[in-house]
Formats: C-alpha cells, structure tokens, sequence
C-alpha cells in the first residue's frame, strides 16, 4: 500500500518544548508529577509516568512525587501557580507560548472594558486556564451558534473575541459574524495557533488527490485538534481517527491501494512511523 503523510503534522513547537522540559528534568535525576497530560496524548503520557513524572489531576498529590509539579502546554489560572506556591511545589512551566499570550490578550481586553467572548470547548483544560479566575458575569464561553443567537449582547457593547488555539476557525465564522453583527465595537484577537491551522491547511490538500482511497488520522482521545483533523477528512474520504498502530487492522484496509496520513499537534514521532510501517505492510 502507497502512504502519503501530509505536508505538515505531528508535534507543535509548543508539544515538542513541554516535551523536551520534562525530558530534560527526567535526565538530570529529578521526579515529579504532571497537573494533567502534559500534552494530550496516551502514549506521551505514559512514557513520562515511566520516566517518573506521572499524572495527577491535584495539587496535593505532587507531595508524594518528589514535591514537583509540571504545568502542562495548556497552562493554567494564575490561581493555581499560588495555590503550588502556597504548598511549597517546585515547578516546571510547559505552558505553550500561544496560550501565554492569550492569558495576556484577555488580561488587557478585560482592563479596556471588554466583555470576552471565548469560541471553544468549556471543558477544555486551556479553556478552563482561562476562564477559572474571571468574573462570570465579565466572560461567556460558547460552542454552538444557537448559543451566540440566544446570548442578550445589548448588555455588553464592547466584545473581545478569543479563540480557543485548538479549534477550527472556520467552524466558527458564523458565531463571529453573528457576534460582529449584534455588537458594533467587537474585535477579534489573533489566537489560533499557526501550527493547527498548517496541519489543517495540508489535511485539506491531501484529501483533494483523488487517488488517495482514505486517510488516517493519529492522536489522542482527548486531543480537540486531532478531532479537528479526522472532521475535515471526514468530508473528504473514508477517515480512521486512531491512537496508535495497534488499532489498525488489514481488513479495514481490503482493496485499497493509496492512503493518506495525517497526526494531531500532540501526536508523537514514534506513533506516526509505526502507522506508517503498519499501513506499508498491509
């Protein structure tokens, strides 16, 4: 069977520098624990429990490896940095510079008078980050466009648009239009990072090769942009969204003869190559 990988996927510069944080710590000797997947992605996360930073989803528990905490890509609320400071945690900072910055943006939108209106997943550990501290009354988190047409915006005539970095932009053009519509002085902030737009732009002009008999998309099952990836595909060409190669099997595959591969942002190399070894021995 022919394989062909997208122009771009795989791991972020974001992905690669937690990554590369925790693995640099694990060489010198030191342990810990991780608030979270440091990225989201299975296999990631249980090779750093084998190099001995296991997850944790509280604070506390830190004390009981090593008295470290590593905060993951997608960051979090200033609350919890004071909450780790208070326990007497030594940290390590993974938090994507994207993310970063659109703590910055929502900080300064927030001073200027703006109500946030932040398109994306509420449950979502970046989502979360940035909402935990804030005011309710001076956010709304929204994913459905019937949510945007229900919300009463009258009350806040100032908007600041945030996008969650994960998402698929153009999924939510109609809730920025809406928004834009309803609110005259509604500006967008510039928060979808570059490498999930890349991954998705490259997914798109791999389905459009007519010869490619379906696509296989690699991530974790909590990854958003990994989700993201499999939809586009989806309305292309027949799409298998898995983990890793072991979920692959040759009957999926009967009588097709080229198919395209693309990965999440969060998606290891080692994943990716044993798909790709998998898939050229069908």
């Amino acid at each position: 069977m022919e394989v062909v990988l997208a122009q771009k996927f795989g791991f972020c510069a974001g992905v690669r520098v937690a990554d590369k944080l925790v693995r640099q710590a694990a060489a010198k000797g030191l342990s810990g624990a991780i608030l979270g997947q440091v990225v989201h992605n299975e296999s990631v996360e249980a090779e750093m429990a084998r190099m001995g930073f296991p997850t944790v989803h509280e604070l506390e528990e830190a004390r009981k490896h090593d008295g470290r905490i590593v905060f993951s890509a997608h960051g979090v609320a200033p609350s919890v940095r004071d909450e780790a400071k208070s326990l007497g945690l030594a940290t390590i900072d993974t938090t994507c510079k994207f993310v970063t910055d659109i703590h910055k943006e929502i900080s300064r939108s927030l001073s200027a008078g703006a109500f946030i209106a932040i398109l994306g997943q509420q449950n979502h550990r970046e989502v979360i980050g940035y909402t935990h501290d804030l005011d309710p009354s001076r956010y709304r988190i929204f994913y459905e466009l019937a949510e945007v047409k229900e919300f009463d915006w009258e009350s806040h005539p100032k908007v600041k648009i945030i996008f969650q970095t994960t998402i698929n932009a153009e999924h939510f053009s109609e809730h920025v239009a809406e928004i834009r519509g309803r609110v005259p002085e509604a500006q967008i902030a510039d928060t979808i990072c570059y490498a999930t737009k890349e991954n998705q732009d490259a997914l798109r002009e791999l389905c459009v090769d007519p010869a490619i008999d379906a696509i296989v998309v690699i991530g974790g099952r909590f990854s958003k942009n990994t989700k993201e990836l499999a939809l586009i595909a989806g309305e292309f060409k027949r799409t298998f969204l898995v983990g890793t190669a072991a979920e692959l099997t040759a009957e999926q595959f009967a009588g097709m003869k080229k198919v395209g591969v693309s990965a999440g942002a969060s998606t290891p190399d080692y994943d990716i190559e044993a798909v790709v070894e998998t898939l050229r021995g069908f």
